[in-house]
């Protein structure tokens, strides 16, 4: 049985043969393998010529290649050929041997476009699929935080489809595409041909990570000229196509260095180490190119006389070869091809036992069979290979492949070291399909730290992204939050609000809790108006006390001491009631803070009323015989305080009734602060309330401006208009400075105009009074009382 192998012998590839070779005498060592079956082979070398590839293929199928359709090989043909390139990329290769339905085994990279049967039925691939290999790279880039990434792909079916489903990975994980190059192969005939790109240019160089997908099963070389004034010592992201061609001599120049490749993963095969080092032209003299390997590296002589190498290193081995001239570590292509030619024995083998279980052989029968009768047997196989890794050449059983990402590091004279620096499986848990070791990573030269490859700069905590217009989404501007909005993380697209009891810090990267702010004791707004109220009361309540004393004095009694007594206790309650108002409010204290201010007010209101109307009843009502002075001696004047508060408890009550005070939050007065407030709840109720005080109040002053002339040495009238006249302006200024105000400063308003308004009243009616008691003493007697009207009296 024989195996061709039809591919092209370069440098480069020369470990291919080296695999295929390792293979077969491996297979013919396994006694349970295909036993009593030698393996041979045959190794076509293909040129890039459209006519040498025809040729080669015709001499594989028939022996010759003049005649079409003729047989002359009498030795027995090859069971299957192996090639490097799908048979879609070789329009010479593939017709020829499917037009004789030639089991054909691809060790190339994976082709999806070849896995429908009825397009190419006689095609096997080995490699393993690269589903993944797009999401690998990009999972690479999130993990350096890559956004801004350059494509350089080949043309082809594959580079095609490697480029959609890169920039659908990259879409999805928020990684832009810079530029993409797509580099053609041209067709070249009968010489290698050597096409030169530039590649990279002025409209490339914002981008320091450059993806490379190389497809090596392309029949053309390409050599990527890369201007070496335009390099920036960018960062390499390939594939394991690209593996070989570094370690080639087109690719030894210093911006390669640090080169990251994603190879696909596979255990270290037993022996092909020791192989090679044992591989020398003596051992295997019939491999021309092992000698011209020899002949160029180990300082032979050639003898013409007997074409024989002489005088070489003593005991040379390839494996002392730097790796730019031949590499060690078995290749992606290598490893295929060592595993193809497993599959084709496990076929060949699975076929044999059939045919001898269905058909014994007699001692002089020989087996024979075609090639096409291997097609099933290639389709089914399944097999563990000798470092127990499971192969087959069916695409839908076929593994996704994990991959190996390495580390390219650059010595001088071209010496190269591959480092693993970690895997990427498919098949691992979200969020540890990558594993890298970023400490064994060499990075280009010139950059001594992870590099950065962004077209904007991060967004710092407190700025968000704002698009620029008519670029990708990985160019934007940094807008710094609107007030109170803040973002927490880097490159945030949208400002979050802070809640309502939350505010924004100084950098907008943070939400601070708010402080909760009242008119406090402690406060010195608060120290204030509680001293002034406790002081005014202590007044008030010397006043009391003095009219108390002095009870039996004319001026007292000439002005009502009971409603003067009222007066005072009213205004000493209006001061206290301004406390209320001060320290942290709860419901109670909202309700109390009302209540309480209403009926005090009221009662001292109509108080000074009651006082008014007295007075001009005093002086206009002088006939014995009038009813109305019947109302005068009677203390009719006393009932107006009852009514008027009754009045004012109604309305207070149908308040309390339907929308009653309550604690209020406001977040919005002071920045970093939330004011706790009493809210009025209706504020019709609490204006109605305030109208009927204000009415009183009104009616007050106008009965005391109509009696401010009246003649008495003790007429209070022009004292009682004076204090509701500063009444009204005090309240009257309240309502617009308070409907300004807010949080701590509109409760202080009210608490000053209750204390302002009070200390007029006391001020006004009461502070003359104290002024006669105590300095002139002599205008209190009753002397000076005699000469007074006698209306007085009744007073």
């Amino acid at each position: 049985m024989d195996l061709c192998s039809l591919c092209r012998l370069t440098p480069n590839d020369y470990q291919n043969y080296l695999a295929f070779t390792f293979a077969i005498e491996e297979i013919n060592r396994n006694p349970y393998l295909l036993p009593n079956i030698t393996l041979g082979y045959e190794f076509h070398n293909f040129i890039y010529s459209h006519w040498r590839i025809l040729e080669n293929s015709f001499i594989l199928l028939t022996g010759q290649h003049e005649i079409p359709n003729y047989m002359c090989r009498r030795e027995s043909q090859c069971t299957a050929v192996l090639t490097e390139m799908p048979w879609g990329t070789s329009a010479q290769i593939g017709p020829l041997l499917e037009l004789y339905r030639f089991p054909q085994v691809t060790f190339g990279s994976f082709d999806p476009t070849l896995m429908d049967t009825g397009q190419c039925p006689s095609l096997h691939q080995m490699a393993p699929k690269d589903t993944f290999l797009a999401l690998a790279m990009v999972s690479l880039m999130r993990h350096f935080h890559w956004t801004w990434v350059g494509l350089l792909i080949t043309e082809g079916q594959k580079g095609l489809q490697f480029l959609s489903n890169v920039r659908a990975e990259m879409d999805r994980n928020g990684v832009c595409v810079a530029f993409v190059k797509m580099v053609s192969t041209v067709s070249v005939s009968y010489l290698s041909a050597v096409k030169k790109h530039e590649i990279l240019t002025t409209d490339t160089s914002s981008a320091n990570v450059v993806v490379i997908y190389y497809d090596t099963d392309s029949s053309n070389e390409v050599n990527y000229h890369i201007v070496q004034s335009l390099v920036t010592w960018k960062i390499w992201v390939t594939n394991s196509q690209w593996h070989a061609d570094l370690a080639g001599r087109d690719f030894i120049l210093d911006p390669f260095h640090g080169t990251l490749v994603f190879s696909h993963h596979h255990e270290e095969i037993a022996g092909f180490k020791t192989f090679l080092q044992e591989a020398t032209p003596f051992k295997y003299p019939e491999d021309t190119y092992l000698v011209m390997y020899w002949y160029k590296n180990f300082d032979c002589l050639f003898s013409e006389s007997d074409c024989a190498l002489k005088n070489c290193t003593p005991n040379a081995s390839m494996a002392w070869l730097p790796p730019n001239r031949f590499d060690t570590d078995m290749s992606d292509r290598s490893y295929n091809i060592y595993s193809a030619v497993y599959a084709v024995s496990h076929a060949f083998h699975a076929m044999l036992v059939e045919e001898v279980q269905r058909q014994p052989l007699r001692n002089t029968q020989v087996m024979t069979f075609h090639p096409w009768q291997l097609h099933p047997f290639l389709k089914i196989v399944q097999f563990n290979n000798p470092i127990g890794e499971k192969a087959n050449l069916d695409y839908r059983r076929k593994m996704d492949s994990d991959y190996d990402i390495l580390n390219f590091w650059n010595f001088p004279d071209g010496l190269r070291l591959k480092v693993k620096l970690g895997t990427f499986s498919s098949h691992a848990p979200h969020g540890q399909k990558l594993i890298l070791s970023e400490n064994n990573i060499d990075w280009a030269i010139g950059v001594t730290e992870t590099p950065r490859s962004v077209c904007s700069d991060s967004c710092n905590p407190g700025f968000r992204k704002s698009p620029q217009e008519g670029k990708p989404a990985c160019c934007f501007d940094c807008t710094p939050c609107a007030d109170n909005e803040i973002t927490n993380d880097t490159d945030m697209e949208q400002c979050v609000k802070c809640p309502h009891h939350q505010y924004a810090s100084t950098e907008r990267n943070a939400c601070l809790q708010k402080v909760v702010n009242f008119l406090t004791y402690d406060g010195p707004l608060g120290k204030a108006l509680a001293g002034t109220a406790l002081s005014l009361t202590l007044l008030t309540a010397a006043v009391l006390g003095l009219f108390v004393k002095h009870r039996d004095t004319p001026l007292v009694k000439a002005n009502n001491r009971a409603l003067s007594y009222t007066l005072l206790i009213s205004l000493t309650c209006c001061f206290l009631c301004s406390l209320l108002f001060i320290g942290r409010p709860n419901t109670a204290s909202c309700i109390m803070q009302q209540i309480t201010f209403l009926v005090v007010f009221t009662v001292a209101v109509s108080t000074v009323l009651a006082k008014t109307i007295t007075v001009v009843l005093a002086f206009k009502v002088t006939a014995p015989g009038r009813r109305m002075r019947h109302f005068l001696v009677s203390g009719a004047p006393n009932f107006i305080i009852p009514i008027c508060l009754l009045i004012q408890l109604t309305l207070c009550g149908v308040w309390m009734g339907t929308n009653p005070p309550y604690i209020d939050t406001d977040a919005h007065s002071e920045h970093g602060h939330i004011i706790m407030v009493c809210n009025k709840g209706s504020f019709t109720a609490f204006y109605c309330v305030l109208g009927y005080l204000g009415s009183l109040a009104l009616v007050s002053f106008t009965v005391a401006f109509l009696a401010r002339n009246l003649p008495d040495t003790f007429n209070e009238a022009k004292f009682l208009t004076f204090s509701m006249l500063l009444f009204c302006s005090v309240w009257v200024t309240f309502l617009p400075v308070y409907h300004s105000s807010k949080g701590n400063t509109m409760v202080a308003m009210e608490v000053f105009s209750i204390l302002a308004s009070s200390a007029g009243l006391l001020g006004c009616i009461f502070l003359p009074k104290c002024y006669i008691i105590l300095l002139r003493p002599e205008r209190n007697s009753g002397r000076k009382f005699l000469g007074t009207h006698t209306q007085s009296k009744n007073l």
